[in-house]
């Protein structure tokens, strides 16, 4: 077998640094909290930390509208609080990974004050400006991802800018070649300061298509950009030379979040053939949510839509490429209260889909929390909420014809800040994430559920996941073996197996809240590894029972 990377051999964890610890009191997460706990993440065996944007930033998006790409936010530190990230991390064999946002800026953005001062600036060209119609509106009829037109009016310039998302944050135009030389500048940058690699964010999105109207789709009768302006053709020509004039040379990988990439289209977007190392790809996720990504159209899922999806990526990435295995991440609610809301066990649950997580073929992503078992808020009011989106999906329902409780209910199951409360590290005020008033509200779950509690519970979600990585360890075929399902179609078990010549391990996970019954030669000739339930019962899963068993 051709040796791996060393990334294709580790486990990365997101950290959201708002949430993650705050060393100032003033309510956000800092770099110096990462730092204060990198042998808290170095127990759960990391390689790689992903940080969520930290660069200068109006914070109206949680740092996804970037003003300054070439500095720390204040409200995180300095760059020479970074530099001793990475050269710390370093020191305990993790590298440091960031979040590359390459779709867009903020409109605080000094290119885009400049851009927007006067069709003839020196950076005119740099973001996408179009005339109105003949009426006055807007060049195109399409609704943004954060709702609302894609278009905003620009009095200086008097045409309209065009934005995927808010109206905050412009795109840039990928056709502007000195526009995309900057960025790949900027990349360098960092890569040259000793990042492990980036995530890159919305990347489907940089290459346009031609700006028309477009059937209407949603409730507000426009047409809903998620369908109409990703994976345009021609976006793969600026991809490689991304990959070439960045990428090359550097002992670094990139993972791309592109939605709406079909499997059988990865050998285009990784591996030797490729422009990324992996690709966030949304196909099981999109099984739990609702239709076209609308929250209060209710998913009605089956086991196979979930195991389904997952094999084909395994199968679409087992020659050529790596799969980024994940559940969870900063824009998606807790897994286990989105794909079972009426759980009564969600400690086994957690530690189920924990199981699934680490035994797949690929790379691990653990996000913040999900290593103690996190699960959805569910706060009184809207006002509560921080996230954009949720309040875009709450008028979509309301529109939608939805009283006010039921769309509050699809915010409860869908929204971001369910992944984004302050990390609990105690049973203290706050949770040991602040002295000060944190950001965003802490789970009232905070008490019982904290890394402190569940570092001294042998049975608990984080000790866990340390077995996890440990097993993942001692076991080179959970890192290095081919992947096949062994119950395609199965109803409540998600059954596969890791082969590697002579070595073998073979995983069965209980989807179901109740007992099930297997056949037993699925794992003949094999002895229990690890099983969430401690003592397994041959022939039966427990409910939400996950059993790895090897040679």
């Amino acid at each position: 077998m051709e040796q791996l990377a060393w990334w294709q051999k580790t486990i990365v964890y997101e950290a959201y640094p708002k949430s993650f610890l705050d060393t100032e009191g003033a309510g956000t997460g800092t770099l110096q909290g990462i730092i204060q706990k990198l042998d808290y993440l170095a127990s759960l065996g990391v390689g790689a930390i992903w940080l969520t944007p930290v660069y200068c930033s109006p914070m109206k998006d949680n740092g996804y509208d970037i003003a300054n790409y070439y500095d720390i936010d204040p409200r995180f530190g300095t760059m020479d609080d970074m530099d001793q990230l990475i050269a710390e991390a370093e020191k305990r064999n993790i590298r440091i990974v960031m979040d590359l946002v390459m779709n867009h800026t903020s409109d605080e953005n000094p290119w885009f004050i400049e851009s927007s001062s006067s069709k003839e600036s020196e950076k005119s060209n740099w973001y996408i400006w179009q005339d109105a119609k003949e009426d006055g509106s807007e060049p195109t009829n399409w609704r943004g991802v954060f709702g609302g037109s894609t278009w905003t009016w620009c009095e200086s310039r008097r045409q309209y800018y065009y934005h995927t998302f808010a109206e905050f944050q412009p795109d840039l135009n990928w056709e502007c070649e000195e526009m995309r030389r900057e960025l790949y500048r900027m990349a360098r940058f960092w890569l040259d300061k000793g990042l492990g690699g980036f995530r890159i964010d919305a990347v489907v999105y940089i290459k346009k298509r031609p700006f028309e109207d477009a059937v209407p789709d949603t409730p507000d009768s426009m047409a809903d950009i998620t369908l109409l302006g990703s994976n345009i053709p021609g976006i793969l020509d600026f991809l490689n030379e991304f990959k070439h004039e960045v990428m090359d040379g550097y002992d670094a990988f990139t993972v791309a979040e592109a939605n709406g990439v079909k499997p059988e289209e990865l050998p285009d977007w990784v591996g030797d053939t490729g422009v990324f190392d992996m690709l966030f790809e949304f196909n099981h996720m999109d099984v739990a949510m609702g239709k076209n990504g609308a929250w209060y159209k209710p998913a009605r899922w089956k086991l196979p839509d979930l195991t389904s999806a997952l094999t084909a990526s395994q199968t679409a990435t087992a020659q050529n490429g790596w799969y980024p295995i994940y559940f969870e991440n900063h824009d998606q609610a807790r897994a286990v209260s989105q794909f079972f809301p009426r759980a009564v066990n969600t400690t086994a649950a957690s530690k189920m889909f924990g199981c699934v997580l680490m035994t797949l073929r690929g790379t691990p992503f653990l996000y913040q929390g999900e290593e103690l078992g996190y699960l959805n808020v569910a706060w009184s009011s809207i006002d509560c909420y921080d996230d954009v989106s949720s309040y875009n999906q709450y008028d979509l329902a309301l529109q939608a014809g939805k009283t006010e409780e039921q769309a509050l209910a699809c915010v409860h199951l869908h929204s971001r800040d369910n992944a984004r409360t302050p990390m609990q590290w105690d049973a203290s005020e706050n949770a040991g994430f602040t002295t000060g008033t944190p950001w965003l509200p802490i789970h009232d779950d905070y008490q019982t559920c904290n890394v402190e509690v569940q570092s001294t519970n042998p049975n608990s979600v984080l000790e866990w996941y340390r077995s996890l990585a440990q097993l993942r360890e001692d076991l080179p075929v959970l890192i290095e073996g081919d992947y096949e399902e062994l119950l395609p179609g199965d109803e409540h078990i998600y059954a596969f197996s890791r082969t590697n010549g002579s070595e073998k391990a073979v995983i069965l996970a209980n989807f179901a809240e109740r007992f099930v019954p297997y056949d037993t030669t699925l794992a003949e000739g094999l002895t229990v590894a690890l099983s969430t339930h401690g003592n397994h019962t041959p022939g039966s899963l427990q409910p939400f029972e996950a059993v790895i068993w090897r040679n």
